[in-house]
C-alpha cells in the first residue's frame, strides 16, 4: 500500500504521535491491516477518513497504542520488586516517587498501590500514570476489570482492593485515589523528575534504535541518583552503559553516577 511517508507527516501534524520513531515494517503492517478492515484502499483514503469520523480516530489511536496489560504481569518480577526494589529505595527515601510510564489501562499503578501498602500507609502512597492514548485513561480511571486480568494477583489482594460486580472486577476508591492519572507522549513532552522508581514495559519493543536511545536519556535524567528503571521481559537493554545505566537486577537497571 502506497502513501505511508506522507501519512506519516499528516499523523504527526494532527497528533504529535511521530510513527517514524516506530519500527516501520510492524507498524505499517498493522495500519494496513486496520485501513482494510475499515474498508479503505490506500493511507490517503484512510486518513481524510480520520479527520471526519471521530470514532474512527478514537478507534486508531486505541490500535496504535497496543493496549494490552494485566495486573501482576509477570508475576516472579514483582516479587523481585517486593523483596528487594521497593524495601531498597524506601531505605534511601520514605516518601518513594514512582512513575508508571506507558500505563495503558491502569493495571500496572493499581498493582503498585496494592504492593505498597504492604511497607506504608495507603495514605502516604502516589503513583504518577502516564499513557499517550486517553481512551486507555478513561477506562483506567473507571477501574473495572475482567476475571482474567486478575488471575495473577495475590488472593488477599483480590479480597480486599475489588467489588465483584456482574462479573467483572472494580478496584476501590481507596487504591484509586492514590493514582494520578495523566495523557503523557514519551516522544514530545517533558518527563518527571526526581523519580525513585520509573516502571515502562512492553512499549520500547516498538520503537526503532535511535528513539530508544533517546528514551533511555530521558529517563535516566528523569531518575534520582539511586533510582531504578524497570523495564519488560522482552527489552533487556544491550549496552546500557551507552544511557549511562547499569544492570541492578534482571529487568533493573540504576544510573551510572
Amino acid at each position: 500500500m502506497e502513501g505511508y511517508p506522507l501519512f506519516i507527516e499528516k499523523i504527526y501534524k494532527k497528533t504529535g504521535i511521530d510513527l517514524a520513531s516506530y519500527k516501520e515494517r510492524q507498524m505499517k503492517r498493522r495500519i494496513e491491516s486496520l485501513i482494510t478492515r475499515n474498508g479503505y484502499t490506500s493511507f490517503e483514503e484512510y486518513f481524510n477518513a480520520l479527520c471526519k469520523d471521530e470514532d474512527l480516530f478514537k478507534e486508531f489511536i486505541n490500535y496504535l497504542t497496543i493496549n494490552v496489560s494485566e495486573f501482576y504481569r509477570n508475576p516472579q518480577q514483582w516479587e523481585m520488586l517486593e523483596r528487594e526494589i521497593i524495601p531498597s529505595l524506601i531505605g534511601q527515601n520514605k516518601n518513594i516517587k514512582i512513575w508508571s510510564a506507558a500505563c495503558s489501562t491502569g493495571e500496572e499503578p493499581y498493582s503498585l498501590v496494592m504492593l505498597l501498602t504492604k511497607f506504608m500507609p495507603l495514605q502516604d502512597i502516589n503513583i504518577i500514570a502516564t499513557d499517550i492514548d486517553m481512551g486507555a485513561l478513561k477506562k483506567a480511571q473507571e477501574g473495572i476489570y475482567s476475571p482474567k486480568s486478575v488471575e495473577n494477583l495475590p488472593k488477599e489482594f483480590v479480597r480486599d482492593y475489588f467489588d465483584l460486580v456482574e462479573g467483572k472486577y472494580r478496584i476501590k476508591d481507596s487504591i484509586k485515589k492514590q493514582v494520578s492519572f495523566k495523557k503523557h507522549n514519551l516522544l514530545e513532552d517533558a518527563y518527571p523528575t526526581g523519580c525513585d522508581l520509573i516502571i515502562c514495559r512492553n512499549v520500547m519493543i516498538y520503537f526503532t534504535e535511535e528513539t530508544k536511545g533517546k528514551i533511555y536519556h530521558k529517563f535516566y535524567d528523569a531518575l534520582n541518583s539511586w533510582g531504578l528503571l524497570f523495564v519488560g521481559s522482552t527489552e533487556q537493554i544491550i549496552l546500557p552503559q551507552r544511557y549511562k545505566l547499569t544492570p541492578a537486577k534482571t529487568f533493573f537497571y540504576k544510573k551510572l553516577t
